[in-house]
């Protein structure tokens, strides 16, 4: 391997000295015309939708999934007992959620719990609400393992 010129070790040395003093300096803050000039955040109010309206969302994502990624024929066909269990149980500034269960009936002809949440502005690219969901025993993949318990708040 060949050593580095002198002059070039010296001229990075002295490059790596400039940039170190500039990091030391002292932070300031934004001047008035940056402070909050549209710089606005999100604006939540708690405007989620009831469990129910969910609902065909995650039988069409189910089967989607289902189909895809799985190659299996199953689909949700129907939904009973769908209640809320918690709205917002985290302090009050987070993402309001909704977070409903119930049962999903399936073509199998067996009833499993399905756990999901509704996520203002989850949507895709921040529009609508979006919907996070996790049928018991048909959590192929592990995401919310165990038992779904992920889904839940």
């Amino acid at each position: 391997m060949r050593a580095l010129p002198l002059k070039s070790l010296r001229f990075a040395t002295l490059l790596g000295l400039m940039f170190g003093a500039l990091s030391l300096g002292e932070a300031r803050a934004a001047n008035p015309l940056e402070l909050n000039f549209w710089l606005n955040g999100p604006r939540y109010d708690g405007a989620v939708v009831d469990c129910e309206r969910a609902l065909p969302t995650i039988a069409t994502q189910f089967w989607e999934k289902e189909s895809s990624f799985w190659n299996s024929s199953l689909k949700i066909t129907g939904f009973a007992a769908v209640h809320e269990i918690a709205f917002r149980p985290w302090q009050s500034d987070n993402i309001p959620r909704r977070y409903c269960t119930g049962d999903a009936m399936l073509n199998d002809g067996k009833v499993r719990k399905v756990h999901f949440s509704i996520i203002e502005d989850g949507g895709f690219s921040g529009y609508g609400n979006g919907v996070e969901w996790c049928v018991v025993g048909l959590d192929r993949n592990w995401a919310y393992n165990p038992s779904c318990r992920a889904a839940r708040p």
